[in-house]
């Protein structure tokens, strides 16, 4: 069964995909598909070209498979204890003074960060909790 294959190098390549994913499609650096489509629609030229139409494509089936996937197996509720548990922490660390809200950049990639370990952590939730409970999903389908 594949499910029981899943190990700590399973979650750390979905958390990497995951983090292709988020700051591809946007990071504070200027390197962006925001930036991309931000220059060429706003800029002096309104071009949509094929690579950008191409990575739009891309871009949304990849946010597609990790929110269906996250909200399958997260719901609604394990969604909001994950930004929860994650927000507790940034204001934590905000709290101990290990962290400055003075820094956009830095907060924002924090954030994308943690917006991907959600992702991955969605991604990866039906594997983690069947090896902790032992109960399989309904969608899970025998190989």
């Amino acid at each position: 069964m594949a499910s029981s294959n899943f190990n700590w190098q399973s979650f750390f390549i979905r958390l990497l995909f995951a983090l292709l994913l988020v700051f591809l499609s946007y990071n504070p650096s200027g390197y962006s598909f925001y930036h991309w489509v931000k220059d060429s629609l706003l800029g002096d030229t309104f071009a949509i070209t094929p690579p950008l139409a191409m990575s739009a494509v891309i871009l949304a089936i990849g946010w597609t498979v990790y929110i269906r996937a996250t909200l399958r197996s997260l719901g609604t509720l394990g969604l909001t204890l994950a930004f929860a548990f994650f927000a507790i922490i940034i204001w934590w660390l905000v709290d101990l003074g290990l962290l400055g809200v003075d820094s956009v950049p830095v907060m924002t990639h924090i954030i994308l960060f943690l917006l991907a370990a959600i992702l991955a952590t969605g991604m990866s939730w039906s594997h983690i909790r069947r090896r902790m409970s032992g109960q399989a999903d309904v969608d899970d389908i025998e190989e």
